[in-house]
């Protein structure tokens, strides 16, 4: 923006009623001049219509999946070929969704952007999910059924198996997304999944660049890195495990070194900070500064390991925007993902920031 579009905004932040004759009188221009000015801004996002209303800032959006996930635990380890006695439990998810709430839980203004039928299943989600985030901006579409995730859990947690239906994701298009223009531009932080579109994701590059927005990109599965673009500019935080690095990347990352160069890698190709998870091996992440191995925080018992990842990332974000430095930030994602595996929940219910803040000051 020039500086007469900067005063504008400040004289309309001052007083949203002024007419266009009192601010061009206040600007030294004419009425015409400042006629032309405002109908940029509105253009630009910066003011919503002729009332000059500015739009809302401050807010998390977050982008992308929402679904009800179900999770079929089994009582003995699988055997392949045959019926596995198991019991089944319904929860949300979706990686956008799931951020969301972490992030909500732990104090911050949080919308979910992201797609889904008009259905008894999205219903759901939208009434676990709205105490944590606003889902207004989420669209709603009578063709299409809403986003699902089925997961098959080892009696010690991990996964052995997930299916996961998410046509309906094709609809989160870059035309959609400009019709929130102005609220994606005066945002705290855009958080994108890889359920998106590539042609999104790229979409919400250039914004975040153009806007200055920090933009953190959360991939979902090794299959959908193909809907990362070659060029990392515009993301802030690339936060992705050991699988999905190696395949973006084409390498094998079989040691340190080999890890540690993945990291490298994803900032040589744009990205300011990027993390690679690696599970019991902890993560290496990485920003202008360099590249540093943290080590896995011990879990005493691991219930479920579905959500551990998403835990990491509100985390971590959480801790950057409340100003902790890079390696606290890490570890507070770290912990928060550690606290995770022992909860049966995929968020779990007991997660505020004093109680996030309390357990980082005890690992100390």
């Amino acid at each position: 923006m020039n500086r007469n579009e900067q005063k504008i905004l400040e004289l309309i932040e001052h007083d949203p009623y002024l007419s266009q004759q009192e601010m061009a009188d206040a600007l030294g221009i004419s009425r015409p001049s400042l006629a032309n000015l405002i109908s940029g801004l509105i253009k630009q996002g910066r003011i919503l219509g002729r009332a000059y209303v500015l739009p809302e800032e401050n807010a998390i959006l977050c982008i992308g999946g929402a679904n009800v996930d179900r999770k079929f635990h089994l009582k003995a380890p699988s055997v392949h070929g045959t019926s596995n006695p198991a019991t089944v439990t319904r929860s949300v998810g979706g990686v956008a969704r799931n951020i969301a709430e972490n992030l909500g839980r732990l104090g911050h203004e949080v919308q979910l952007v992201s797609v889904a039928g008009d259905d008894p299943e999205w219903r759901f989600i939208e009434e676990v999910s709205s105490p944590y985030m606003d889902t207004a901006m989420t669209k709603t579409l009578s063709q299409g059924a809403t986003g699902s995730y089925t997961a098959v859990l080892e009696p010690d947690g991990e996964m052995t198996l997930a299916l996961a239906d998410m046509d309906i994701y094709t609809e989160m298009t870059p035309s959609y997304l400009e019709h929130h223009r102005s609220k994606l531009m005066r945002a705290k932080l855009l958080a994108v999944d890889l359920n998106c579109p590539k042609e999104t994701v790229m979409y919400l590059q250039a914004l975040a660049s153009s806007s200055n927005v920090p933009l953190a990109v959360i991939p979902v599965s090794a299959p959908k890195m193909d809907r990362l673009g070659e060029d990392l500019s515009g993301i802030s935080f690339l936060i992705l495990n050991r699988d999905e690095a190696a395949l973006r990347l084409g390498i094998s990352i079989q040691d340190q070194a080999d890890w540690k160069r993945s990291v490298e890698m994803l900032l040589e190709q744009g990205a300011k900070t990027a993390v690679v998870t690696g599970g019991k091996d902890g993560a290496m992440a990485g920003d202008e500064n360099g590249v540093m191995h943290f080590p896995a925080i011990e879990t005493q018992q691991v219930e479920d390991v579905t959500g551990a990842g998403d835990a990491f990332s509100g985390g971590l974000l959480h801790a950057h925007l409340s100003g902790y430095g890079f390696h606290q930030a890490v570890q507070m994602g770290m912990l928060n993902a550690s606290k995770t595996l022992a909860s049966s929940q995929t968020v779990r219910p007991e997660l505020t920031e004093t109680v996030l803040t309390k357990e980082l000051e005890e690992l100390k």
